[in-house]
Order: structure tokens, then C-alpha cells, then sequence
């Protein structure tokens, strides 16, 4: 071990034994979290232009797209707690069947206790603030690990935050891969992590030992569908908004799209208008439009061009790390098909039957999100019933995201759990059942000797 991964490893050690003794030994209030979520709020408020700045560092977003897709969406976030926090607090009562008479029954949310937080670099502040919040009306401590790869914006989050939260029982930790195999060496009582697949397939492997619960952010190719009786115009516009913000690096951003064979040409040329009115004639002037995180990822992106079809953009910068708005014509089979593409590279499949788009979406993982456009309320019930995704959006993309009353979260190789308003606090507190019985009444039946007549009461009282 390295002498910096022994430091980090001894701090590790003192910041986990302080949290932990601290979650022992102070209470979590409704008052507590609500404090800590109104200094969180402060936070994002007095230094939104600091995180906007790392933003723009780590990926050049916009101020504008960082209040849309960033701050905007973890203040409303807070917002909706605050509303909603102490009726979600209070117990639930549920009934008492006749069997468990005299007697109440009630449900109550006990916090996890020390909970880690693992933040993704493509929306580094949302994903990684909007589960802290969830953390805190759970009443959960948290160690925040936000990602190395933007790097700007780590460093932002990780100086504010002991400034602004209770230090007995939040903390940052930064750091690589190294790093964060410490980080998850140690035992929590719950692992919530946004990112990849394959990443997220290594954090199950490192909370089994300990049987800890994990919530699973993950991705996948989210396929969006534009039947014949779509808007064409507003189908356009709303697809490249979703597919080509922050550079296509959104987890649930349309991976690829499907269209009838006689919609295609008028929506490829919507879309290319409607880029054009986003970012110009050349995206690489435009201050809306966002650069690959990294060579890596840039590197990675390339390889998916060369002997494609490409109907628009194609053009690259390694040195800025720019990929223009690329749109291929594609096939299942093509390199830009196999896998999540997060990246500003739109593949277009044309299928005219209905039948067959079904099949060919039941055919792959299923998806983060599902997109469908079209005005046929039949067709809309027949993709609600007959597919699996982790949220299904009709004649829009992306949006349903950052609801507060909807679930967000995936299914199978798009993630497991959920979380956004009530969901975050369900996800990060433990759903206790309370039965409180009365000394009053003790039923002789459940007692042996046991009896016939015994056993014919008890199959009636528990129909």
C-alpha cells in the first residue's frame, strides 16, 4: 500500500468509527432532519455559481443546464421533503386480524443508520445530492463518495459539505478505484450507488459478505419508439433535447430510436433542425452544448463510427474532447447497438410492425427508460402491458426524471430499487411492523393439546 492510500486508509478508519459512535449515541429527529435538509438547501442556494463553475470545468455545462438538470432538481428535491416529511414520519396504522385480537398494529420507518452514498460524474451533483437527501429525511448518517472523474466538482462537493452538514454524522471521501475499495470494505447498513452495469455488478459483490441492502442506479440502451400517428415536429425537438444534452452522457437518455419506415426521413430532418436551433451550425461554438468527460469515454465513443451510416455530424476534436451530435442509420447488428452508448451518437432502426418493435425490445436487457410517441391509446396500453422498463415515457423523454411523485430507478440490468420523493424516504429507512397485543384476552386455541374442533376454528379464522 502506498503511503497516500495509508493516509486515506487511516482516515477512512477515524471518520467511520465517529460516524458510527455518533449514530449510537445521538437521536435523528424530525427536527434534525429537517435542519440538515434546510443547510443543504443553503448550501446549493449561497454557492450555486461555485458548483456551476466545476461544472462547467468538468464537462463545460451551462449555467442554465446545470439549474435545469443539477441544482434545480435537488432543491426541488428538498423542497418536496420538507413538505411531506413529517406525514411520511408518522406511524401507520394497519389492520388487526380477528386472530391477533386484542390488539393494533402499525407500520413505522426505522433509518438504516450509516448508509454509503457513491455519486456518478455525468450529473455529479444531482446524483449524488438528490440520494443525500433521501439519506437525511430517512434520518440516516452518510459517508458521499462523489466521482474522481469530475473531479472539479467532487472537490466542490467535499469542501461544502462539512461546512454546511452535521460533521457527527456526514463525510466526504474522495479518491480513485483504490480508494473506493476501502471505502467499500467497511461495513454499512445500506450502499445506494448510481453508474455502470459492470460497476454496479462489483458493489453487489462487495456488500454480499456483509448482507447489506444496495439500491442500484445503473443504465442501459433506453429505446424510443415514433409511430406513424406521432407529432413529428414535437417528437424531433423533444428527442434531440433528451438524446444530445450533456453530450448524450445522461443515464436515461433515448440510446436509440425506432421509426416506421415512412416517418423516418421527416423526423431525421426535424431532428437535424432542431439541433441546428439548439447549438448553431457548428455545436463545437455553441456555450449549450457539453464535451465527453474524458479521453477515455471520447476514445471509447469513436469506435462506433467507423463503416457507419452517419446521415449527421460525425465530426470530433480529441484536444476539446468534442463529439458533434451524430446521427447513424443502423441496423441491430451495428457496433452502435451492442451497448449503452452514452454519448452523443443517435442510432435510427427503421420497423414498421408493431409486433415486431415489441419483440425486438423484449429481446434485449430491459431498459432504464422506454419512450413511445404516438396519439393510438391502444398502442400506448399495449406497451405498458407487454413491456419491462424502469419507467415507461409517453411523447416525451427524460422529463419524468426528476418528479418527486414518480419512482425513479431501474429494473434488472437497469438497476433495482427506487428512489425521488416518498421513494427516497421508503428506500433509505427500514419499513418495521409493530403489533401491540392486550394482556386482556388470551386465546386458548393456538395452545396444544390440539383438537379437531381446535383445528376447524382455526381454518376459519384464518381465511
Amino acid at each position: 500500500m502506498s503511503a497516500d492510500l495509508a493516509t486515506f486508509s487511516k482516515a477512512l478508519d477515524a471518520t467511520y468509527a465517529d460516524l458510527n459512535a455518533s449514530l449510537k449515541k445521538l437521536p435523528r429527529t424530525y427536527q434534525w432532519r429537517i435542519e440538515q435538509l434546510k443547510a443543504l438547501k443553503r448550501l446549493l442556494e449561497e454557492n450555486d455559481e461555485v458548483l456551476s463553475q466545476a461544472m462547467w470545468k468538468d464537462l463545460r455545462k451551462s449555467a442554465s443546464e446545470c439549474q435545469s438538470t443539477e441544482q434545480g432538481v435537488v432543491l426541488a428535491e428538498i423542497e418536496f421533503t420538507l413538505k411531506h416529511l413529517k406525514k411520511w414520519m408518522r406511524p401507520k396504522k394497519v389492520s388487526t386480524p380477528i386472530y391477533n385480537q386484542i390488539g393494533t398494529s402499525h407500520i413505522v420507518h426505522d433509518p438504516y443508520g450509516l448508509v454509503l452514498i457513491i455519486g456518478a460524474w455525468n450529473y455529479p451533483l444531482n446524483l449524488t445530492l438528490a440520494p443525500l437527501v433521501g439519506a437525511i429525511c430517512g434520518g440516516n448518517g452518510a459517508i458521499v463518495k462523489p466521482s474522481e472523474m469530475a473531479a472539479n466538482t467532487s472537490q466542490v462537493i467535499a469542501d461544502l459539505i462539512p461546512k454546511y452538514l452535521d460533521t457527527n454524522f456526514f463525510a466526504v471521501v474522495q479518491g480513485g478505484i483504490e480508494e473506493t475499495n476501502l471505502v467499500l470494505a467497511k461495513r454499512f447498513d445500506m450502499i445506494f450507488f448510481t453508474g455502470s452495469g459492470s460497476v454496479g455488478k462489483i458493489i453487489l459483490a462487495k456488500a454480499a459478505p456483509h448482507l447489506t441492502p444496495v439500491t442500484l442506479e445503473l443504465g442501459g440502451k433506453s429505446p424510443a419508439v415514433v409511430l406513424n400517428d406521432a407529432d413529428v415536429e414535437v417528437s424531433a425537438r423533444r428527442l434531440a433535447w433528451g438524446k444530445f444534452m450533456n453530450a448524450g452522457q445522461t443515464c436515461v437518455a433515448p440510446d436509440y430510436i425506432i421509426v416506421t419506415q415512412k416517418m423516418r426521413d421527416s423526423l431525421v430532418a426535424q431532428i437535424i433542425k432542431s439541433l441546428k436551433d439548439f447549438y448553431g451550425e457548428d455545436a463545437a461554438k455553441s456555450l449549450d452544448y457539453c464535451r465527453i468527460i474524458n479521453s477515455k469515454n471520447f476514445d471509447r465513443l469513436l469506435t462506433l463510427l467507423p463503416g457507419a451510416d452517419i446521415l449527421h455530424g460525425g465530426i470530433s476534436d480529441r484536444t476539446s474532447h468534442f463529439i458533434a451530435p451524430t446521427i447513424i442509420a443502423a441496423t441491430p447488428e451495428s457496433a452502435a447497438m451492442q451497448d449503452e452508448i452514452f454519448g452523443p451518437i443517435l442510432p435510427i432502426l427503421v420497423m414498421d410492425d408493431v409486433e415486431k418493435i415489441l419483440d425486438f425490445i423484449n429481446s434485449r436487457p430491459k431498459p432504464l427508460a422506454l419512450y413511445l410517441f404516438t396519439k393510438d391509446a391502444d398502442a400506448v396500453q399495449r406497451f405498458t402491458n407487454e413491456t419491462s422498463s424502469g419507467a415507461l415515457c409517453i411523447n416525451d423523454v427524460v422529463i419524468h426524471m426528476p418528479m418527486a411523485s414518480l419512482p425513479f430507478g431501474g429494473v434488472g440490468a437497469s438497476g433495482m430499487g427506487h428512489y425521488h420523493g416518498r421513494f427516497s424516504f421508503e428506500t433509505f429507512t427500514h419499513a418495521k411492523g409493530v403489533l401491540k397485543k392486550s394482556f386482556l384476552f388470551d386465546v386458548p386455541l393456538r395452545y396444544a393439546p390440539y383438537t379437531k374442533l381446535k383445528t376447524r376454528i382455526l381454518r376459519w379464522l384464518f381465511k
